[in-house]
């Protein structure tokens, strides 16, 4: 699956063959039907499985002690943490959504909400005065944020992470317009 999402990140879903695929992992190209019914299936599988782990990983941390504060910088770490271990990963799933069967996109995106509301929860928490609205707008900004550190982590080495963590944070918690 790795090989999978590498050839995809790098030249897009539409354009990785089968053959292509097989080739990556040392089969012929027919053989993965073996593993996956279609290509289309080993893409949902790479999109679900990456945002299954993002909501258990979110929730066990949700579910550990401590202030909303410390939560919420675990949050934001831990997401990180993921995008810098799993880029390619990171970068089919902001690209190729939209080439998933119906079924597996919702399954997706229902995983994606579910993981969007465990961070709307801490943020009410630290940010009770923010409206539902501004919550949303905030969380999908800073997530555009964090998923950007594939793109932006080869330009600023390992200070990407902590340079990211702390916009992120300044973006969820911080006055409006500040």
């Amino acid at each position: 699956m790795r090989s999978a999402a590498a050839l995809f990140a790098e030249r897009g879903f539409a354009a990785v063959s089968t053959v292509e695929l097989g080739e990556a992992v040392g089969m012929s190209g027919p053989a993965l039907y073996n593993y996956f019914p279609s290509k289309e299936a080993l893409l949902a599988e790479l999109l679900i499985d990456a945002s299954r782990r993002l909501l258990e990983g979110g929730r066990a941390l949700v579910s550990e002690a401590g202030t909303p504060d410390e939560v919420l910088s675990r949050l934001v770490r831990f997401h990180l943490d993921f995008a810098t271990a799993d880029p390619d990963t990171i970068r089919i799933q902001d690209r190729e959504l939209a080439q998933l069967p119906a079924d597996a996109n919702h399954q997706v995106r229902s995983l994606q909400r579910q993981y969007v509301q465990e961070w709307d929860a801490v943020l009410a928490s630290v940010r009770p005065e923010l409206d539902a609205a501004e919550r949303q707008t905030r969380l999908l900004g800073t997530f555009g944020l964090l998923n950007s550190t594939p793109h932006s982590a080869d330009s600023t080495g390992d200070r990407a992470a902590e340079i990211l963590a702390a916009m992120a944070l300044r973006a969820l918690v911080g006055a409006v317009g500040g």
